[in-house]
C-alpha cells in the first residue's frame, strides 16, 4: 500500500503571562441540578465546594503564572471552547511545546469520573489537580512548595484563600479543593437524548437518531461498556478495556516521499523506523497496577458531549466520530488480551451514519454556555 508522506509543522508562540482578575460573582449559567438531568447521583467523596471556592478554582484554572515559566495553565490543555479538551493535536502540548503522551480528556462531567486519567491513577479531583503542576512536560514546577510560594507572592491572590476556606491559607489541600470545586461545576447533562428517553419527549430525537440508539443498545453493542440505565446514563462503566487502540504493529506499508518536482523515492515502514526514535508501547492501566491483565487497557470514557472532544481515544488517533464507528465496525485494533466484547459489527453505511447521528444527540443543553465561560481577560 502506497502513501504520500506529508510533514506538518505546528507554529507555537509563547505568550506573556497576564494577571487574571478575580470575579467574585461568577456562577455557572444554570443550577447544577438542572444541568445534570440524566446523570446519575454523584459518587461518594466528591467535595461539596462552595461558590467562593469554585470562583477561586476558576481563577487558578486559567492562570498561566502557576507554571514554571509562566506560560501554561490548566485551560491550555482543557480549552473551554474545545469542550474542555484539546483539538489542536492528537496528544496534548505541554510546556515549551513538548508533546505529551496522551490526548487531553474532556473535563465536562468530570465530577462523575472515578477513577481519573486514562489509566485511572488518581481517585480524587483534589489530589489530581497537582499532577499537571508537577509534571515536567506539563507545567514543570519543581515542587509543591514552589507553586505555593509563587501563589503567596501574587498580590491579586491576597486574602482569597482565607475568604474561601474560613481563614485557611493557600496550601496543597486548599489549592486542590478550589480546583476541584471549579471542575465540579462543569456539568453538561440534559441532552436531547435525556429528554427523549427519561422525560418521554417523543420528538426530541429524529428518526435516524432513534435508529442509532437501537443500534447502540443492540446490534452494535456499544452500551456494554457505555452504560445506559433505566433512570440515568453516564455512558461509561468505570472499567478498563483493551481495544487495541494505539498498539503498534509491524507494518509493511511503503511511502512515496517527494524529493523535488517530478522526483520521488519510495521507502518502507521498516526503513523509516531506522531514522526514528523507537516506538514505546503505552501500557495503559498496567503502569498503575502492574497486573498482566491490565496491559494496554484504558478507561472507558463517557460519551456525553462527545461531539466536542475530538480527536478520540487515549492517543488521539481517530479524528472523527465516523472514524471511531468504522474502527469498531471492523473489530477495533489488535493487541494481546483484547476484550472479548469487541467483535466485527458488519454495519451498513446507513447504520454507521445512524450511530453517529445518535452520538451527536448527547450534547448537554447548557453546553454552549459552559464552553463560553473563559474570563474576558484570560488570553487563549
Amino acid at each position: 500500500m502506497k502513501k504520500t508522506l506529508i510533514a506538518l509543522g505546528l507554529g507555537l508562540t509563547t505568550a506573556v503571562a497576564a494577571t487574571i482578575a478575580f470575579q467574585p460573582q461568577w456562577l455557572p449559567p444554570t443550577s447544577t441540578a438542572a444541568r445534570a438531568f440524566g446523570l446519575p447521583p454523584l459518587p461518594p467523596g466528591v467535595p461539596a465546594g462552595s461558590a467562593a471556592q469554585a470562583e477561586l478554582g476558576r481563577k487558578l484554572f486559567f492562570d498561566r503564572r502557576l507554571s514554571f515559566n509562566e506560560t501554561m495553565s490548566c485551560a491550555m490543555c482543557h480549552v473551554p471552547e474545545e469542550g474542555f479538551g484539546s483539538r489542536a493535536s492528537k496528544t496534548a502540548v505541554g510546556i515549551e511545546g513538548r508533546s505529551l503522551k496522551r490526548n487531553a480528556p474532556t473535563l465536562l462531567n468530570v465530577a462523575w469520573q472515578r477513577p481519573l486519567f486514562h489509566d485511572g491513577r488518581e481517585s480524587s479531583l483534589v489530589t489530581q489537580a497537582w499532577a499537571p503542576f508537577l509534571n515536567p512536560d506539563e507545567m514543570a514546577n519543581p515542587s509543591i512548595g514552589f507553586v505555593l510560594d509563587r501563589l503567596r507572592a501574587l498580590r491579586d491572590y491576597a486574602g482569597l484563600f482565607e475568604q474561601a476556606f474560613d481563614g485557611r491559607a493557600a496550601s496543597m489541600d486548599t489549592v486542590g479543593a478550589a480546583l476541584a470545586a471549579y471542575q465540579a461545576t462543569l456539568v453538561a447533562g440534559d441532552s436531547r437524548f435525556d429528554r427523549w428517553l427519561y422525560a418521554r419527549e417523543a420528538t426530541a430525537l429524529s428518526a435516524p437518531e432513534q435508529r442509532g440508539y437501537r443500534l447502540f443498545t443492540g446490534k452494535a453493542g456499544c452500551s456494554a461498556c457505555h452504560l445506559i440505565g433505566p433512570a440515568d446514563a453516564l455512558f461509561a462503566d468505570g472499567r478498563f478495556h483493551v481495544t487495541g487502540v494505539g498498539f503498534p504493529l509491524e507494518r509493511e506499508d511503503s511511502y512515496v516521499v517527494p524529493l523535488a518536482p517530478g522526483v520521488h523515492t519510495e521507502v518502507t515502514e521498516r526503513e523509516l523506523q531506522a531514522f526514528a526514535n523507537a516506538t514505546q508501547h503505552d501500557l495503559g492501566r498496567f503502569e498503575v497496577t502492574h497486573q498482566a491483565a491490565d496491559r494496554y487497557a484504558f478507561k472507558t470514557p463517557s460519551l456525553r458531549n462527545v461531539a466536542h472532544s475530538a480527536p478520540y481515544m487515549h492517543d488521539g488517533s481517530l479524528a472523527t466520530l465516523e472514524a471511531v464507528v468504522r474502527f469498531y465496525d471492523h473489530g477495533a485494533g489488535q493487541a494481546p488480551g483484547k476484550s472479548s466484547l469487541i467483535q466485527p459489527l458488519r454495519l451498513s453505511e446507513g447504520e454507521r451514519s445512524d450511530l453517529v447521528a445518535f452520538l451527536l444527540a448527547l450534547d448537554g443543553r447548557e453546553l454552549a454556555g459552559l464552553m463560553a465561560s473563559r474570563p474576558a481577560d484570560a488570553r487563549p
